[in-house]
This record gives structure tokens, sequence and C-alpha cells, in this order.
């Protein structure tokens, strides 16, 4: 019970000691691309959340975590601004429909993602490319429109600007904006009265850019193409998945603090437990280990043996037990007990030829006889024996 209790003491502290230097250790800067409004990683869109009323003045910021086909017949919205940015984006049949019938009616989508999915890719022959360079270049990019200066090139590290359409219908697309290589980045599709933007570079709205000059400023260029209206409708659907999947224990593990508070309250419980298991066990009785009734059984065979007096059949039997022992332990064969046997035996056990002459010869003599006395029995047992232990 002591050593138990000290055990239990010595874990404790040691415990309470990596809790204190967890919380004291310098935290690795998550560099995962969420773009999601709750996230204030250098990735996430936290900033972008709460400055859009600075770029959409007067109008009332909404949210849904939808489809879009949900959200637009569903809840069967009108005159307002869709924005979706997201890492990557794969509509339905059902939601593209929805989405073109809400952009003839003279709305502006606004998607901005590095993946656009097959669907877009199908009907708009659109697909995205990451520059790689061998020295990691960051690409800049810049607006087309004379208005805003077609000289001016926002450059942000990180690779941000490095994603670009290579492939768009050149036929029914605007081309907004593209990088230094002259490689489109921002383009605009007309449906009916609206317009469709898509814009390959989304971390351009993350925390890291919108806390960097040429990040906020392009941000905000961008987002003033899109028609300002009383109601602004922002997606986290692609970007947070369902809201109705959101489960308690999430919400534990993605706060450090509650996590840690799990963490602990589980790890005490599990003392408790050991403890209250070590005090109340119950007294274990004491189980007598099987007896080997081996040796008994030898001992009774034998007596029944010895009181037939069949010295012949005990003879025989220790003469094929030995022959047997023979062939499995030495792959020799016992067919023809002659000179050959006994030169094959002599050099497999290294044993004296006497010996093996000795015992090859009594065999051969025990096996003919009609009747053995016990001495010639008790000979053959010594014999058999004596070739045991030379053998080993």
């Amino acid at each position: 019970m002591k050593s138990l209790k000290l055990y239990l003491i010595v874990g404790g502290v040691l415990f309470l000691i990596y809790i204190v230097a967890q919380f004291n250790r310098p935290k690795k800067i998550d560099w995962t691309t969420t773009l999601s409004n709750k996230d204030k990683i250098p990735f996430g869109a936290y900033i972008l959340n709460n400055r859009l009323n600075d770029i959409f003045k007067g109008s009332k910021i909404i949210t849904y975590r939808q489809p879009v086909y949900n959200v637009i017949a569903e809840d069967s919205i009108s005159n307002s601004p869709y924005l979706i940015i997201c890492p990557e984006i794969e509509l339905s049949a059902a939601d593209y429909k929805q989405l073109v019938k809400y952009i003839k009616a003279g709305n502006d989508v606004f998607i901005s993602a590095q993946y656009f999915g097959r669907l877009l890719k199908k009907n708009l022959d659109i697909s995205t490319e990451y520059l790689y360079t061998v020295q990691q270049k960051n690409m800049p990019v810049r607006f087309l429109n004379p208005a805003l200066d077609p000289k001016r090139l926002y450059n942000i590290d990180k690779g941000i600007g490095n994603i670009y359409f290579n492939s768009f219908d050149t036929l029914h697309t605007v081309v907004i904006g593209e990088n230094a290589d002259h490689q489109a980045n921002f383009i605009k599709y007309s449906f009916g009265k609206g317009s469709l933007y898509l814009m390959s570079n989304p971390k351009f709205f993350s925390n890291y850019s919108l806390l960097n000059t040429q990040g906020a400023a392009y941000a905000a260029t961008a987002l003033s193409f899109i028609k300002s209206t009383n109601r602004l409708v922002v997606d986290e659907y692609y970007s947070q998945g369902n809201g109705g999947n959101a489960s308690p224990m999430r919400v534990f593990l993605s706060n450090p603090t509650l996590q840690w508070a799990y963490y602990i309250a589980i790890f005490s419980l599990l003392i408790f437990v050991l403890f209250e298991m070590k005090r109340r066990q119950r007294i274990i009785p004491v189980i007598e280990p099987l007896s080997n009734s081996t040796l008994e059984f030898v001992t009774v065979v034998g007596q029944v043996y010895y009181e037939k007096r069949d010295n012949v059949n005990i003879a025989q039997k220790k003469i094929l037990y030995f022959l047997e022992y023979v062939r499995e332990e030495y792959q020799l064969k016992t067919n023809k007990l002659d000179d050959e046997f006994v030169e094959k035996l002599t050099a497999k056990l290294d044993i004296k030829r006497s010996l093996a002459n000795e015992l090859v010869n009594y065999i051969k003599y025990i096996t003919v006889q009609d009747r053995i006395t016990d001495h010639e029995l008790i000979e053959l047992n010594q014999l058999i024996e004596q070739f045991y232990i030379k053998s080993r």
C-alpha cells in the first residue's frame, strides 16, 4: 500500500511538471491553410471576418454553413452578393445549377480557392496550377484595370500569389488580374445580369496577408469589384463544413485550455480507479498447482509389467524405443544391425567402438531369446543407459 501511494505521488508530481512545461513551451506556428473565420493562425480568416464591414459599409453580413443549393433555394436569398473563400471547392450539379440561376438574376458571386473542383472545370473550362520555383520565388500580382494602376505590383511572401489559371475560356472570360508572368489569377464570367468572380489566390484574404500593407490593399481592391448591397452572404461551409456536425468533444479539443482540463480529468480518474482497486481488492484464494501425474503413471505401468514378469515384452519395447531414438536423433537406418551400422553409430556419436559393438551384439542376442532372465534384462537396460550417457 505504501509503495503504491509513493508511485502515485511521484507520478502525479511528474505529470504536473509535464503540464507546466507544456504550458510554457513556445507554441509552433500552424501554417495549415483553413481560411476559417474562427482561426487566428496565419492562414485562417479571422481578420477578414471582423473587417468585412470596413469594405462593405452599411451591408449586413450573413454567414451560412450549408451548401450553395440549400442557401439559395431553401433560404430564398436575393439581391445579395455571395462570398466564398476556401482552400478548395467542389460543387454538386444542383449547387452549380442554382448558383448560375442566382447570378443570372443579377447577383454577384465571388469565389476564391486554390482548386475549383471538377464541375467548374467542366462547365467553365478552368483549372489552376501552382508555380513551383527552385528558389521559392514569390510571384507578384496586379490588377489590369487602368483605374487601378496596372504597374503596381502586390508581392507577399509564402508563395501567396503563386497560383494561377492555366486554363479558362478566353471567349467568355474577362481577365481582371494577373501575375508578373502575365498569367491570369483573377477572372470574371458574366451570366445574365450578374457576374461570377474567380480568384486563384485565396491566401490573400488570410490573416497573414491582411496584416501586410500590400496584402490588405490587394484584398480590399479585389472585393471592391462586388456590387455593394444592403446584405452580404458569406459562406463558411467550404472552409468549416456543416455546422450541424460539430460535437462537444470537438469544442473541448479545439481549445487548448479545455483540452488540458480534459486530459487532467482523465488522468485523475485513472489514478482514482487504480487506488480504489488496490484498496478494495478481495483476498485472492491460494490455488494449489496441478500435480505432475507422469511419474505416478510410469510407476503404475512399471509395477504392472513387473508383476506379470514378462521380461521378453519389456526387453523388446526397450530395444524398440532405443532404435527409434537412433533413427530420429541421428538419421541412421536400423533395419540391419551389422558392422556398417556400428561404424556409422561410432562416427556419428563419437563413442567407443567397444561400447557400440557390445550394445549391438547384446541387442541381437536378446532379440532371438524366448525367455529372458532378470539379470539379462538389467544388463540390457544398463548398456542402453550407458549409451544415452555417452552420446550426450
